[in-house]
């Protein structure tokens, strides 16, 4: 098992991207170089899902890295940073008084209620005394993408196309859309958006995208939603964290999504892909939308990642990257990718590993593929 993971790394590098149809500039390298310029780095959270990866990763790139938290998820375990205690959700932003930065990434975790006004707190904390600002938003701050190809300009949510009632908490994708708004008050022409998509990859604990690597690493009869046709766009969190930092390495505002690769990849080619990481026997039982409906397994939720395009998500995995890749996106392999779900997977506990967070036990399935064997031709 050692040799054949560093077999697909090693593969992964030099040139299994081109099976996917990747070209050779937009697979970044596996060794990260140092930056051009050293930054003073502001990153609010960094111990949670995303913030480590980019923690590591400016910190090998050589900047000067501050990490700003509650402190109470393992302080001390990011090693070549600076920790400054405050708590958001209080609006006590007083340990970054006095101090400066380049730049700030704000991988706020707040939903929908509360995002607008952590972010219009922190905004306002930081505007005097940071130059950048770098917001992690979502893909669901979209309020249409039925067009094809769908763009980072798709509109998004807003309380009057939402059917927001004042007074109601907002919905996860309109409190995003509504801090988006607040950073952009606040900071201008310096702000920076990101909008990713499902962010799967190791440390994921949603198990959102992961149960389809562990699922298939099973091997066996494979419940495979819809007729493989359906697309997919999803971002590895490396990819996300590292090109996040590169963006505030280089100055670069504006707004962007964040999903990948370059032209997505069909349901069957994620699927298939993922399976050339295992050496589990497996054979593939492709069924429809409408089956699945019947038998209570709804996409993005039960079959997780697939979202067949219904009307007003034609575009949900189809988005144009080209800004993107111009402002320095890069993408790992599926086969990276995969192995390194594999590998965060089998180091939790026994306990975890039985127990997965998204898509559908063993027996569902079971039942679910004899229903349909079963079924009048």
């Amino acid at each position: 098992m050692t040799n054949r993971r560093e077999f697909i790394r090693a593969a992964a590098a030099a040139g299994g991207a081109l099976g996917l149809g990747l070209t050779p500039d937009t697979v970044r390298a596996l060794t990260p170089r140092p930056a051009e310029r050293r930054i003073r780095l502001l990153i609010l959270g960094g111990t949670g899902f995303i913030g480590p990866h980019e923690v590591r990763y400016a910190v090998e790139r050589g900047h000067d890295v501050t990490i700003f938290n509650r402190g109470r998820s393992a302080p001390g375990s990011l090693k070549g940073v600076k920790e400054l205690i405050g708590d958001r959700a209080k609006n006590d932003y007083a340990s970054l008084k006095g101090q400066t930065w380049d730049a700030v990434i704000d991988n706020s975790a707040s939903s929908g209620p509360t995002a607008p006004q952590w972010a219009r707190e922190a905004a306002a904390a930081l505007k005097d005394s940071a130059g950048q600002y770098l917001f992690i938003s979502t893909r669901s701050v979209f309020s249409d993408l039925s067009a094809i190809p769908a763009t980072v300009d798709s509109p998004v949510l807003t309380p009057e196309n939402s059917n927001y009632k004042a007074g109601d908490p907002y919905s996860y994708g309109l409190g995003k859309a509504l801090a988006e708004a607040e950073v952009r008050k606040a900071f201008g022409a310096r702000a920076t958006i990101l909008r990713p998509g499902l962010i799967v990859g190791p440390d994921d604990d949603t198990d959102r995208f992961s149960y389809w690597p562990i699922r298939i690493h099973r091997g066996g009869e494979v419940l495979a939603p819809g007729d493989g046709t359906d697309r997919v766009q999803v971002i590895d969190v490396r990819d996300l964290c590292e090109w996040a930092v590169r963006l505030c390495e280089n100055h670069t505002f504006g707004t962007f999504m964040g999903v990948g690769p370059l032209n997505g990849r069909s349901m069957a080619e994620t699927l298939y892909g993922i399976a050339g990481v295992t050496t589990a026997p497996l054979t593939w039982t492709w069924v429809p939308m409408e089956f699945l409906t019947q038998h209570r397994l709804r996409a993005y939720q039960e079959m997780p990642v697939w979202r067949p395009p219904v009307p007003g998500f034609q575009g949900f995995a189809r988005f144009d990257l080209t800004r993107e890749v111009a402002a320095g996106l890069t993408f790992r392999t599926l086969a990276d990718t995969t192995q390194a779900i594999l590998d965060f997977h089998f180091s939790r506990t026994p306990e975890r590993q039985k127990t997965l967070k998204a898509g559908i036990t063993a027996e569902r399935e079971a039942e679910v593929l004899k229903a349909w064997h079963a079924r009048p031709r």
